[in-house]
């Protein structure tokens, strides 16, 4: 996988969209924090489908399509609380079974929300699929993928509104490389041989 394309990528399409993607990501901060969360995952999912409309058309994004995907706020919803008290649970248990629950959902789950906004898919059947797109192909790909977004978005939380500028180069990066995997570029798995020939032919 080509991670210098994917990075060029996300820095060129960033600063041509710069100020609505400032905006908008100002703005899902903010009502995050003012509705305890409650609304972050279904916003984070309108986030991500309009980020990838901008990737495939040009299409400026805008706050509000933050709420364009209201359709997936029940089990949206009903995942991250599981996985919140997943995680309390796991740092509760001297910390590290907390870090590999975070581990495990950011490898497994990188993908889930741009298949369930984009290709329509059930949260059950998202999570399948992005599990699969995380172990199946080049996993030594992913695992770097995993680790630029999760070093990025470390970085803008740490400092100062970073995250305003953190957080939508990340999503576009993961994005970019999502758009490969789903063309079948060189991180897709590789699609096995068709079945030899039956001997003999047909009768």
């Amino acid at each position: 996988m080509d991670f210098k394309k994917h990075l060029e990528n996300a820095w060129n399409s960033m600063l041509k969209n710069l100020v609505p993607l400032l905006l908008m990501t100002l703005v899902m901060s903010v009502l995050s924090v003012v509705t305890f969360g409650i609304l972050a995952p279904v916003m984070l999912a309108g986030y991500y489908q309009s980020i990838l409309l901008m990737l495939r058309s040009g299409r400026t994004p805008s706050i509000n399509d933050l709420f364009s995907e209201m359709r997936l706020f029940l089990p949206l919803l009903v995942f991250s609380i599981v996985i919140f008290f997943a995680t309390m649970i796991g740092f509760m248990l001297l910390v590290v079974p907390g870090i590999v629950v975070v581990c495990l959902l950011a490898f497994g789950c990188l993908y889930m929300l741009p298949l369930m906004t984009d290709k329509q898919m059930g949260l059950v059947d998202a999570v399948k699929k992005s599990w699969a797109m995380a172990t199946q192909g080049n996993m030594a790909d992913h695992i770097v993928v995993v680790i630029l977004y999760l070093g990025l978005m470390a970085i803008g939380s740490s400092v100062f509104i970073g995250i305003l500028f953190t957080q939508p180069f990340a999503t576009i990066f993961v994005l970019s490389v999502f758009e490969e995997r789903m063309a079948g570029g060189p991180g897709a798995a590789a699609t096995p041989p068709p079945p030899p020939p039956m001997a003999g032919g047909d009768a």
